[in-house]
């Protein structure tokens, strides 16, 4: 058997796994296990998968990626997300589309603290919809915006999925982190134009709503708020200052969260083990995954399948734009199907090499696939935001009417895309500020 019909034989059994819901850590891990045992045999095996999968989970700088996500469950036993949408509620709802404005922007608040798209839209969901629905909102933009108001959980750091872009491109983690501010504000920014362009075409789909009484609450409701922007600047101006590394930054994000956390008489020991409990859990997700992605790697590069992926979208980059476009299909149809992790880590060590070769700056790229992983969660048949937001809301709104609102969203992702690409100063700006 050729190297290159056994590694298409390995993508096809593990399309055929992952359709059978076995999970996508398994699916990998296992097919390369059975394919490299087949290929090359059972000692040569054993030290590939010991060597390779000790390599990738001793890397330092994964550390990083279980530090913020006990940060992030800090924060959510202490209240914050309720929070972060009240204060963002009572200064917003007076535009058109208030409620779902303040959504995306308490999505952006919360994304800062969870760091997971997923995370951010079902908290918000719990939150959101049913405020939006209560005030007459139209069913489909109350879904479809908290559903796509998660994907900025990708962008604003800490971000888990620009972490393990920066360790398997090798490429600086702080700058990655810092790199995704400028357009996540972006996509935030077009995101609540388009909300209220629609509120001010047709308002009968988000009627305008505050109470008198309210008006009086808005700089009182600031005061519960006030660990985001002390977090948020702590953490970046560190890493922008050059002051703490990213895997440093997150220790003392972890640790600033836990006396938010006491000082909102949240921390029980309950609180504590639950968020160790979180943490714990959420990070041997991760590595599942990670680790099977590991494996199923090394057995495209030794079947040649790599290469010849290489080969491919070289004859593609005649121009840097037809190249990003061949890699953008690519992002969007694996994101219908699979998860925005097993994306990324099936497919990041495939292209980094093309873009290397071009002189492509790795920082930008890394951008601009974290952001079409991100639209993969919102694609049908499988947007995993969608199932998210409809796993909270039940039967009351249906996947088709979320899936409908969320197509507004996907629009205003080709605009935002247009512009990262085009101006690729607007991504790199802040990195390059760095001391």
């Amino acid at each position: 058997m050729s190297g290159l019909l056994a590694g298409s034989l390995g993508f096809l059994a593990v399309i055929v796994l992952i359709l059978l819901e076995v999970p996508i850590g398994l699916a990998l891990g296992g097919v390369a296990f059975v394919g490299m045992y087949v290929m090359v045999g059972p000692q040569a095996t054993y030290g590939v998968v010991g060597g390779s999968l000790y390599e990738f989970a001793a890397n330092w700088s994964l550390s990083a990626l279980p530090l913020f996500i006990l940060m992030g469950a800090f924060l959510q036993h202490s209240g914050l997300a309720s929070s972060i949408y009240r204060a963002a509620r009572l200064w917003l709802s007076f535009l058109p589309g208030g409620l779902a404005i303040a959504t995306n922007v308490a999505a952006a608040g919360f994304a800062a603290t969870s760091g997971s798209s997923m995370a951010t839209a079902a908290t918000m969901a719990r939150i959101a919809v049913p405020e939006m629905l209560k005030a007459g909102y139209d069913k489909s933009l109350a879904a479809g915006t908290v559903a796509s108001a998660g994907t900025l959980g990708a962008l604003i750091p800490p971000s888990i999925l620009m972490i393990l872009f920066g360790v398997l491109a090798e490429v600086s983690i702080s700058k990655m982190l810092l790199a995704g501010i400028l357009p996540g504000v972006l996509t935030l920014a077009v995101y609540v134009a388009m909300i209220v362009i629609r509120a001010c075409l047709n308002p009968k789909i988000a009627p305008r709503s505050l109470d008198k009484e309210e008006k009086g609450q808005r700089w009182a409701s600031l005061i519960p708020i006030w660990p985001l922007p002390v977090l948020f600047f702590g953490i970046l101006g560190g890493i922008y200052g050059g002051f703490v590394t990213a895997t440093e930054a997150a220790a003392l994000g972890a640790f600033l969260a836990m006396l938010i956390a006491l000082a909102f008489g949240q921390l029980s020991f309950s609180v504590l083990k639950n968020s160790i409990k979180t943490t714990m859990i959420s990070t041997a997700q991760i590595f599942f995954v990670a680790l099977g992605a590991v494996l199923f790697t090394r057995f495209l590069t030794l079947t040649g399948m790599s290469g010849a992926f290489t080969s491919l979208f070289l004859d593609l980059a005649v121009s840097p734009y037809l190249l990003l476009l061949a890699v953008s299909v690519m992002f969007i149809i694996l994101g219908m199907f699979l998860d925005p992790l097993g994306v990324m880590l099936i497919s990041i060590p495939i292209i980094i090499p093309i873009f290397t070769n071009l002189g492509m700056d790795l920082i930008w790229v890394g951008i601009i696939v974290v952001k079409y992983v991100e639209i993969g969660l919102l694609t049908p048949p499988i947007g995993f935001n969608v199932y998210v937001v409809k796993g909270v809301v039940g039967d009351e709104i249906s996947i088709g009417t979320i899936f409908k609102g969320v197509g507004w969203f996907l629009f205003c992702e080709v605009i935002i895309m247009t512009i990262i690409i085009l101006y690729p100063e607007l991504t790199l700006f802040i990195p390059s500020q760095m001391n």
